[in-house]
């Protein structure tokens, strides 16, 4: 059964030699270094934890970003048949033995599982810009991806080797990957957390090689771009529905007396069913069967449509002043948030 240690570092400073050597004195001697593009300036701090600690170092040339040191070393550890997972710790000495001992065991106990060691930024000792970071990422995971973790930054994770396989072909090259990591559990793993302490050299002062304005466009465009497939769904089902009432009312209106009811049913019906194709293969990416979901997602579209006209009905009665259609733009914009929400966590 192997469980090694991964540790990506990029300039790293004696904290990493001081990780390996406790970690070997704790017998865990299975190391695995990728060295992202450090350069010749940090090439002793590599050879003394290779020497002195028999640590394996994975080399990239150029600095290609933590996603990819975390993709490399998957992909080397991944022909062992003996792999159960792995354990990923960050190189500023951050993550204690003790508590990765304690991912160690967690996914042992979990061999399917993905484990996240998880910190507590209550404390004094916290950079502000992390607290801030990690509330801020935490709550907007949860809302648009139904993620819920309590710390969705942390850097120590123990992977077991199907989701590592899996993760190969997961995007994000430096720190998004790592959130896209817990986006992908969605419908494969489950999520185990387990708490860890929180070490930093000292509250504003901690050394970092995540760029605030950078790597948090990277992060939350993540999220921006899986809420803009949805909106992008919603409007082209809107078109759709548009053309195909036009189309109807036009070959209908000389011939047929309910020709509106008849052309509003119809494109009702398609534009419908379009959009729970773009929700269901592109928006949501479900795995759930198509005959569970459909019939959940019509319940849902039959009851938005009869909400949106019971609370336009009785915005009219309560505001007689203001027209109609105004009313009826903040009730389906305020039932688009709902119906969001409804279908990511119920349905699909």
């Amino acid at each position: 059964m192997r469980i090694p240690v991964v540790i990506p570092a990029y300039e790293p400073d004696n904290n990493l030699i001081t990780l390996c050597g406790n970690l070997i004195n704790n017998d865990i001697t299975d190391i695995i270094i990728v060295d992202d593009g450090s350069g010749e300036e940090y090439s002793e701090i590599f050879s003394t934890v290779k020497t002195k600690y028999n640590c394996t170092i994975l080399t990239h040339d150029i600095n290609k970003g933590k996603g990819r040191a975390l993709k490399d070393a998957f992909e080397f550890l991944l022909s062992d048949n003996s792999l159960v997972g792995c354990v990923t710790a960050d190189s500023d000495g951050q993550h204690s033995v003790n508590d990765i001992k304690k991912c160690i065991d967690a996914l042992i106990a979990n061999p399917q599982s993905l484990i996240l060691g998880c910190r507590n930024f209550s404390g004094d000792n916290v950079p502000t810009k992390s607290a801030f970071g990690n509330t801020l990422t935490r709550n907007v995971c949860r809302l648009l991806c139904s993620v819920n973790v309590s710390d969705t930054q942390t850097g120590l994770r123990a992977i077991p080797k199907d989701f590592m396989n899996h993760l190969l072909s997961t995007s994000g090259e430096r720190f998004e990957f790592e959130t896209n990591m817990l986006i992908e559990t969605k419908d494969r793993v489950s999520i185990v957390e387990v708490p860890i302490e929180t070490i930093y050299d000292s509250k504003d002062n901690h050394k970092t090689h995540f760029r605030v304005v950078v790597d948090s466009i990277r992060i939350y465009r993540i999220f921006g771009r899986i809420f803009a497939k949805y909106l992008v769904s919603s409007l082209s089902s809107s078109v759709i529905d548009l053309i195909i009432f036009q189309t109807i009312c036009h070959f209908t209106r000389d011939s047929i007396a309910a020709y509106i009811t008849i052309a509003t049913v119809i494109a009702r019906i398609i534009s419908a069913t379009c959009n729970y194709m773009f929700n269901h293969l592109l928006v949501f990416k479900s795995n759930k069967a198509k005959s569970i979901t459909f019939g959940k997602y019509a319940s849902l579209a039959i009851i938005q449509m009869f909400a949106s006209a019971l609370f336009v009905y009785l915005g009219v009665s309560i505001l007689p002043n203001i027209t109609e259609s105004y009313i009826k733009i903040v009730v389906d914009v305020i039932l688009f948030f709902i119906s969001y929400k409804i279908q990511q966590k119920f349905i699909f």
